[in-house]
């Protein structure tokens, strides 16, 4: 499908990059309808000039934890600081999701919680490492959390030091109970998810272009020794 172009940046605007994380249960290549909307938001970051990737987190070893590495887990490396370093790097951060029991997937509320290991963390100024930058959410599901899963996760992103513009969360969910997800059912083409994943795109944009230049100032928000 394609999808209406945002508008390019005006001239001299300053250069953004974006990770969007798809937590959905689908390890690589299998179809994911989660994917699918990212896709959508990713689109408008296109004619916004911002530079993006998206990881598929079920693709890397992120054993459960609340630090920034949990080393050797079953004799496997912690692969979280890879993605840690990825959301570091990048100006916007959208986080994917599929509904499951009517709340955020598993690996949704995995990576949230390894996010917790930034509490131990400032960046140059003494703020926490997530200052100054922009967070959204995309949700996808055939039943009713939408609104739990993206409030949810906005207000833990915003707790862990992102900004949080308005209206940065889109979603489509189908009927309750069994039936057609995302990509099958059209969602792709719904005027509200169509109208939403603009929004977000655009707000977190806007929001980031300004954090850019316009940093929060330590003063008050610094982390105590």
């Amino acid at each position: 499908m394609l999808y209406p172009m945002s508008k390019r940046p005006v001239e001299n605007s300053p250069k953004l990059s974006a990770v969007l994380f798809n937590c959905t249960l689908k390890a690589s290549p299998e179809t994911s309808n989660t994917e699918a909307l990212l896709k959508m938001v990713a689109k408008h970051f296109d004619g916004l000039d911002v530079t993006h990737e998206t990881v598929r987190v079920v693709d890397y070893h992120v054993p459960p934890g609340v630090t920034s590495d949990e080393g050797k887990v079953n004799g496997k490396q912690d692969e979280w600081p890879k993605l840690l370093d990825k959301i570091k790097a990048a100006d916007i951060f959208v986080l994917g999701t599929p509904i499951w029991f009517g709340v955020r997937g598993s690996i949704a509320q995995r990576v949230i919680e390894r996010l917790d290991g930034v509490y131990m963390e400032t960046n140059d100024v003494g703020q926490f490492p997530m200052y100054n930058k922009v967070a959204g959410v995309a949700v996808t599901g055939n039943e009713d959390g939408a609104h739990d899963a993206c409030g949810t996760t906005l207000y833990n992103l915003g707790h862990l030091g992102f900004t949080v513009p308005p209206n940065v969360d889109t979603y489509w969910v189908g009927p309750a109970g069994p039936g057609d997800s995302f990509i099958k059912a059209g969602g792709e083409q719904h005027p509200y998810t169509v109208r939403t994943a603009k929004w977000t795109a655009h707000n977190l944009v806007h929001v980031a272009r300004i954090l850019k230049a316009n940093p929060v100032p330590p003063e008050g928000n610094t982390v105590e020794k």
